[in-house]
């Protein structure tokens, strides 16, 4: 199949349930299709989509693990097959050294491309997962080339740029924002506006993927949003589960010129920055 110029990216908000493996399974499997059937090429899915966040321990985070091969990510990768997709989304993976890691696959028609580890672990996944320590992976699809990070990494700007720089067009970002009593003091989430700012400072795409929904008490923001390079809006928010689509020329990402005397890149002085 030739390369999509111009590849539609797909968000699919969801509302999982934690510990309901078999319901949160079966989500994903409709989410994927319907954004096929909506005709994305891309499709993003929550952080830690398989299992649920909220966990009352370690042990119940452990029994709701996989490995990169288990049945969850298996099926991801019958559907991309199926649907020739990309396919971007957040697990709770049982790592062989025995460690659980907050983690997020990469996923095309060839079978799982990368598995990131979140190297910034947020308030209470500090007691369930162990952070990872390999740098965020940038994987050369026939999109384009697709940086990976999860909720919490994009608070650190270091990431995303890192990503920028490597050469990324496109910055996928599967997440889980609780609602703070910082939100309620804010007309707009701030996760939206990271999530442009992002784009906008590094003239990349970005495609950030929330949750939606309450579970064990904990507020959802739903903050699913995808920017053009400019921190543009091209859609989201949305209210509630459904799926957001946008046609991105990821090709604009490679352009960091401002004008004719600026550029992103060109234009930094990293011999300052130490």
């Amino acid at each position: 199949m030739a390369e999509a110029p111009h590849p539609v990216v797909a968000c699919a908000q969801l509302d999982p349930t934690v510990g309901e493996e078999a319901h949160n399974h079966a989500l994903v499997l409709e989410a994927i299709s319907e954004a096929s059937r909506q005709g994305a090429d891309i499709v993003v899915l929550p952080e830690l989509v398989t299992s649920g966040y909220v966990f009352e321990s370690e042990a119940e985070a452990r029994s709701l693990a996989q490995r990169p091969d288990g049945p969850a990510l298996t099926a991801w990768v019958e559907a991309a097959r199926r649907a020739d997709l990309v396919i971007v989304g957040g697990f709770a993976e049982a790592g062989d050294d025995g460690c659980l890691y907050n983690s997020a696959a990469v996923i095309d028609a060839s079978g799982v491309r990368a598995v990131y580890r979140k190297t910034h672990l947020w308030d209470t996944e500090k007691l369930v997962f162990t952070a990872g320590d390999e740098r965020p992976p940038l994987v050369e699809t026939r999109h384009g080339r697709i940086g990976v990070c999860i909720c919490y990494d994009l608070a650190f700007p270091e990431v995303p740029r890192a990503l920028a720089l490597a050469g990324a067009d496109l910055i996928v970002h599967p997440a889980n924002n609780p609602v703070s009593a910082m939100e309620r003091r804010t007309e707009e989430p701030l996760e939206l506006l990271l999530t442009r700012a992002t784009a906008h400072l590094s003239r990349v795409f970005v495609a950030s993927c929330d949750r939606t929904g309450s579970e064990r008490g904990v507020d959802w923001v739903g903050a699913t949003l995808i920017a053009d390079e400019l921190g543009g809006v091209l859609a989201g928010p949305l209210t509630g589960s459904g799926i957001v689509l946008a046609e991105c020329n990821l090709a604009r990402a490679r352009d960091k010129s401002w004008n004719v005397r600026n550029d992103v890149f060109a234009d930094r002085r990293p011999d300052l920055y130490a």
